[in-house]
């Protein structure tokens, strides 16, 4: 069979499609880790600004490193979900685009 057939192409973007969508699934998650992850670092090291909890350096540096932490995960995690998003518009775009090149026919009941 010819390696352009749509018929053959569609079931590989549609195959595609579900793993982008699963990328995008990972990403949404991830991401709202990240924010909690950046929340809680704030939180205790407000806490620790306020004196709640002393001034203990190792939670000092590990409320910093939740914040810088999550604020890197959370960029690359957005980017990285723009781009799965695009990429599942463009295959979304090439898979009606092969459906409308078949020539589809009518089944009746009779």
């Amino acid at each position: 069979m010819d390696d352009d057939d749509p018929i053959d192409e569609i079931p590989r973007i549609e195959a595609r499609l579900e793993e982008l969508a699963g990328v995008a699934e990972r990403c949404r998650k991830i991401i709202l880790v990240s924010k909690a992850a950046i929340a809680a670092g704030a939180g205790l090291l407000l806490a620790m600004m306020l004196g709640l909890f002393g001034s203990d350096p190792i939670a000092l540096i590990g409320s910093i490193a939740a914040i810088l932490g999550g604020i890197v995960s959370l960029g690359s995690n957005v980017s990285t979900l723009r781009q799965t998003l695009a990429a599942i518009s463009a295959a979304d775009a090439r898979r009606t685009e092969l459906i409308g090149t078949i020539d589809l026919r009518v089944v009746s009941d009779g």
